[in-house]
């Protein structure tokens, strides 16, 4: 069977009777078998799909077939879906089943998306390799030695493998975009709120989206508008009337770009990707647009912000995960409080331990001024400063990783190195703005390169049309 690299695609494929649902569902779950080795996924529905697939090509035939009908996607495994496993990728909630789905899977399967199966990701979301998963890595399909990137590696090796059409996300500090970057694929994060976060394990709040990750555009604006809106269960959802983005067509304007002066110069930038970012700009010139250097001097401080108040929020949401009343359990306890340390402790993994232990540290008494008020202040900086720029520009663009996917094991055991891994996409996060990854180019190995792009609040729909009139140079 053909790669499909989009749901219309799909839709014309089964319109001229070179196949249908249930063939195409047999196809994916064979592709699932086939790269096992990758790790991508931690459990696959397979029964469940099939049935699905059965009812919903009924639905087809007769015409009442929700707008997603025939796209086949996976989620990652802090997404919740009623009745099936999720776990964070953590032992500490091993065998748990979810009570209740996402909104955004409800939206989804209302819309007769079907659900493959449960992504590998990092655990609770904490990386950017996909090293941490209590299962074990995902691989990057393009080189079996290198990361997919995280923490949404497993959803985005899915997509890129062609496992699945499209995959959920999650994106707290650039965890849907910068594996697409070094996947080849497309990563979407909205404006925060534009999604609802109910049923999304949470590691920090403020920051939390959920997001597609597609292998077209297309694909990336049809999720956006079903997954799209207000939600009683999560009061920071954003009323903002929603669009259909599907309809939207492609602006024939010139816009203003603004490149960050501070990221093009960054120490240790990859060459290639440098080279890849300037080749861009000279594309967007050539085009009629204006492109501008800018100044963002809090660039430096972006990431010491995001981990001080994203580790701060995580020890506040990851307390609830005690061993009492889910998940794993340690057989050593001796009364309750032994129970709980060692529950904590033998369920957690290294890099979820450091992170919890990190934000107590800066909410503790004589340190929460010292670090995290003074981390909401520069988040507040950094809001202005976001928001000065787009009073004179459209969009802001910059590479969305300093590097390729790396080898595995390169950074594991620098933390410091791993989170500058995040550099470019944190701004997004902290400035609460939507921002978009998608392939450009590949460097000398053949490893892709991810661009990025990001607009004011709300945009989606003028930042996903504009991606879709630059021309990559793959």
């Amino acid at each position: 069977m053909e790669r499909f690299k989009s749901l219309s695609e799909i839709k014309n494929a089964f319109a001229n009777g070179s196949t249908d649902l249930e063939k195409l569902v047999d196809f994916y779950l064979n592709r699932i078998e086939e790269k096992k080795h990758l790790n991508a996924f931690l459990e696959v529905w397979a029964d469940e799909a099939k049935l699905s697939a059965k009812k919903i090509q009924q639905k087809i035939n007769d015409g009442t077939a929700g707008k997603l009908a025939g796209m086949v996607i996976g989620i990652k495994d802090n997404i919740c879906y009623k009745g099936h496993k999720v776990s964070a990728s953590s032992k500490i909630l091993s065998n748990f089943t979810s009570l209740y789905s996402a909104t955004a899977v409800e939206k989804l399967l209302a819309e007769d998306a079907i659900i493959i199966g449960r992504l590998n990701c990092d655990e609770f979301a904490m990386g950017s390799s996909n090293e941490n998963s209590a299962f074990g890595n995902v691989l990057n399909d393009v080189d079996n030695s290198r990361v997919p990137g995280g923490s949404s590696g497993g959803a985005a090796v899915a997509v890129q493998a062609n496992l699945c059409l499209a995959a959920l996300g999650s994106d707290t500090g650039g965890s849907v975009r910068q594996p697409a970057a070094l996947t080849g694929t497309f990563g979407l994060k909205p404006t925060y709120g534009r999604i609802s976060r109910w049923g999304l394990i949470a590691y920090a709040s403020s920051f939390d989206i959920i997001g597609p990750i597609t292998q077209s555009i297309e694909d990336s604006k049809l999720l956006l508008e079903v997954m799209a809106g207000k939600d009683e269960y999560d009061a920071t959802s954003s009323s903002n009337k929603n669009i259909e983005y599907s309809k939207q067509v492609s602006e024939n304007k010139k816009f203003r770009f603004a490149v960050i002066k501070e990221a093009i110069e960054l120490d240790g930038i990859n060459s290639e990707v440098k080279s890849a970012t300037e080749d861009l700009i000279e594309q967007l010139k050539k085009d009629g647009h204006l492109v501008e250097m800018v100044s963002v001097p809090e660039l430096s401080a972006m990431i010491p912000v995001y981990y001080t108040l994203t580790t701060a929020e995580a020890s506040s949401n990851l307390s609830r995960f005690t061993g009492m009343h889910y998940g794993y359990r340690t057989k050593n306890g001796k009364d309750l409080e032994s129970t709980i340390r060692k529950s904590r402790s033998e369920g957690f993994g290294a890099e979820v331990k450091r992170r919890i232990m990190l934000g107590t540290f800066v909410l503790s008494v004589g340190y929460y001024d010292a670090y995290y008020t003074k981390a909401q202040k520069v988040r507040r900086l950094v809001a202005n400063r976001t928001a000065k720029i787009f009073e004179q520009y459209d969009f802001i663009l910059s590479p969305t990783s300093p590097s390729t996917a790396f080898k595995i094991g390169e950074k594991s055991n620098d933390p410091m190195a791993m989170y500058l891994a995040d550099i470019f996409c944190v701004h997004a996060n902290i400035a609460g703005i939507p921002a978009l990854s998608f392939p450009f180019a590949n460097d000398s190995n053949n490893l892709p390169i991810g661009m990025q792009l990001m607009a004011n609040h709300f945009e989606e729909s003028k930042l996903l049309s504009m991606v879709e009139n630059i021309r990559p140079i793959l």
